[in-house]
């Protein structure tokens, strides 16, 4: 069961691939999935446990607003069983 999910959306694959490698480093989570949204939009989603997706989302949106433009980052804790679906 996963504990937490974090979302990092940029607009820009090198500022998304700056804030995958930075989250990764950052804290103990795992890349789920990097998804090719549409007119340059890349979002980077991460499981692990709370505390430790915080911290990687936050440091992952940090070090990817000094590449390009992030549209949204955020952490969902203990996501029901159905948001598996969604990706």
């Amino acid at each position: 069961m996963r504990e937490a999910l974090g979302i990092v959306e940029t607009r820009s694959l090198v500022s998304a691939l700056q804030a995958a490698d930075t989250m990764v480093k950052t804290a103990s989570v795992t890349i789920v999935d990097i998804e090719f949204v549409g007119s340059g939009v890349v979002a980077v989603s991460v499981e692990g446990d709370v505390a430790a997706v915080q911290a990687a989302v936050n440091s992952g949106s940090d070090a990817a607003r000094g590449l390009g433009e992030i549209i949204s980052a955020n952490v969902i804790p203990r996501p029901h069983t159905e948001v598996n679906k969604l990706y």
